[in-house]
């Protein structure tokens, strides 16, 4: 019994978070079900390190000093369940069990419940940063049995990314909330990129830039309120060139893919009665660029307006209002985002701990950036706050950015170049801020042809329409007086 912590599956991920933790003075055993896996592991990248081999499952137990910290970073689904099921035979009460991977949070809530039963303490963590994270320093979300989190606490957070001296790492809550807040931390990173995508779309196609300058455009705003990884690495990919001297993501297939985080936010938000639009817009825009084949059809019989060469007269102005509109969109997307977290915290019971949530993005992460500092700070004034946009910080920036904003979706809109995400923040905005909305005509409407009922404003009730009350009318004279049942789906 020697080692601080075990790891299960040695693919490049569980490799280096192994080369993490021993770098921080941690004894870890590594264990692959190819046992050559761990052979070649030891003679090459782990030599000479505070890492140790298992050749069985038995022997990767019999190695772990107690209580015992196992951690599985293998293919979610199925084979987390078997490989639970081979492990506790083997564990005694209070061991720990960690999923790693990219779990869907119902079967990270299944599994907490079932190894309660049985004494085992389930923790499912969510592990964003990539390869280089993983190595030198991720953003790991932790939630599930708390009774495990002072027994991992420290191995966790020293291995974590670090953002001004904190580490990128806390308790989120229980049961299958560190998967959840994962979940939702990739529908973002999908809206995320969709923006930056539209950005580089409209700058090609209606400003007429090249590759180098757009790449140009994203390494200025690397250095203010954008400053982030995706805008970093969007610098870098624009700037680079194939061997015959063009840019190579202008000859990269125009269909992207997708794993299913981002849709099961989106499931998620529909399920919770969320509008968590921009990350719907974003996994619907990965659909739609799925379909070439149908859109090589389309643009050769569907017109649309011409786009001048020397449209633009202004291009100071023109970048500058495009920042001003992915800035904003950004910050409703995050807004939506810690919307669902708060309403997620509501339906499922779970006190959740929103500034450390913040504060685990901002490093390590996909996600990470300069503009989460303030999401920390916000959560830290208030962690109850209902909403971002009522944190004067970011409704002063959305405020000052509105021109902006308003200007290039007009402009995207009017030469045809489609703007799911950046609409779609625009119209919740709009929508958040109107205090009337049309809904009052769609409840007549669905009075009237299914007799679904509405209620009446407290400023126009009557003896005929009374005040919180479900109404049903006979619209047409000739309809009865029978009202469907009220619900919300």
């Amino acid at each position: 019994m020697s080692a601080d912590f075990g790891l299960i599956g040695l693919a490049v991920m569980g490799q280096n978070l192994i080369l993490n933790a021993a770098d921080h003075g941690f004894t870890v055993v590594a264990y692959n079900r190819t046992v050559s896996k761990v052979e070649n592991f030891l003679a090459n990248e782990a030599k000479g390190k505070s890492i140790i081999g298992a050749t069985s499952i038995e022997d990767f137990i019999a190695k772990l000093k107690r209580p015992r910290k196992v951690m599985l970073l293998v293919k979610a689904g199925a084979p987390v369940d078997a490989l639970i099921k081979e492990l506790v035979p083997h564990l005694e009460k209070g061991d720990i069990i960690i999923d790693g991977g990219n779990s869907h949070f119902p079967d990270s809530n299944r599994r907490y419940e079932e190894l309660k039963e049985q004494g085992i303490l389930f923790v499912g963590s969510g592990v964003s940063g990539g390869e280089d994270g993983a190595r030198y320093g991720p953003s790991l979300m932790p939630g599930g049995a708390e009774e495990a989190w002072p027994h991992i606490k420290n191995i966790f957070q020293s291995i974590s990314a670090k953002s001004d001296g904190e580490p990128c790492c806390d308790w989120v809550g229980p049961a299958g909330a560190g998967h959840y807040v994962k979940m939702v931390h990739n529908g973002i990173e999908y809206g995320d990129m969709q923006l930056i995508c539209e950005a580089y779309d409209i700058m090609k196609r209606v400003g007429n830039f090249t590759d180098k300058e757009i790449g140009d455009v994203f390494e200025t705003w690397n250095k203010g309120v954008l400053d982030s990884f995706l805008i970093e690495i969007t610098r870098d990919i624009l700037k680079f060139n194939d061997v015959d001297g063009k840019p190579l993501v202008e000859k990269i297939m125009d269909t992207a893919g997708q794993k299913g985080t981002g849709k099961w936010t989106a499931i998620n938000a529909l399920d919770l009665g969320m509008p968590v639009t921009l990350i719907g817009e974003a996994v619907f825009s990965r659909c739609l660029s799925a379909i070439k084949n149908e859109r090589i059809r389309a643009s050769k019989t569907l017109v649309g307006p011409t786009i001048p060469k020397d449209l633009i007269k202004d291009k100071k102005q023109f970048v500058d209002d495009l920042e001003q509109a992915l800035y904003a969109s950004k910050i409703i997307s995050y807004a939506q985002g810690f919307m669902l977290i708060r309403e997620a915290g509501k339906t499922y019971g779970w006190k959740l701990n929103n500034p450390a949530i913040a504060l685990m993005w901002r490093g390590g992460c996909i996600i990470r950036s300069v503009f989460l500092a303030e999401i920390t700070k916000a959560y830290r004034e208030d962690p109850e706050l209902e909403n971002l946009l009522f944190h004067s910080f970011f409704s002063d920036a959305v405020t000052k950015a509105q021109s902006g904003w308003r200007k290039s979706i007009a402009l995207a809109t009017t030469y045809g170049i489609p703007t799911p995400a950046f609409s779609t923040a625009l119209s919740f905005y709009d929508g958040y801020r109107s205090e009337r909305l049309p809904a009052n005509l769609l409840q007549a409407q669905r009075d009237y042809f299914g007799a679904h009922t509405f209620r009446v404003l407290p400023e126009a009730a009557s003896e005929t329409l009374p005040v919180d009350k479900d109404i049903h009318i006979n619209w047409t004279g000739h309809g009865g007086n029978v009202s469907s049942s009220t619900y919300q789906a």
